[in-house]
């Protein structure tokens, strides 16, 4: 398991969009999974995997639990980032633990906990990928 204390591994800079903001002006809270994602996706390409390519050698990383927490609304133009903070490692199962924090006061809107695991040819399968690509977060 990786130390929570330090900074995140990873963040992205999001503007919230106005279509992304539901009737009482806040963001819906389906949008929030999307910010989530779009961290672990560039997470994965800065460290050196792509979705692309791992659908194209047989292997999808897929989402197989979620747990979001709402603390705090982001509204319409509100800029903030998502993070990936740290890693952990269960088995197959890659866990991420990620939070979006809005900019303007610093206040954490969400925290979120992703497990994730790679499907090969169809059958789940060891994370080799991963593995190596995530490895060095893991203290040995």
């Amino acid at each position: 398991m990786i130390d929570k204390s330090k900074s995140p591994l990873f963040q992205c800079t999001i503007r919230v969009r106005d279509y992304e903001c539901d009737a009482q002006g806040i963001v819906n809270n389906a949008n929030y999974q999307h910010y989530y994602e779009i961290a672990r996706h560039d997470f994965f390409n800065e460290n050196g995997l792509s979705f692309f390519d791992l659908h194209e050698s047989g292997t999808d990383a897929v989402v197989v639990s979620a747990y979001i927490r709402y603390t705090n609304s982001l509204k319409g133009g509100d800029n903030f980032i998502s993070t990936v903070d740290f890693l952990e490692r269960d088995g197959i199962r890659y866990i991420f633990n990620q939070k979006i924090v809005r900019l303007h006061d610093n206040k954490v809107c969400s925290t979120g906990k992703f497990e994730v695991v790679c499907i090969t040819n169809g059958k789940l399968a060891k994370p080799e990928a991963f593995d190596r690509a995530f490895g060095k977060y893991f203290e040995v």
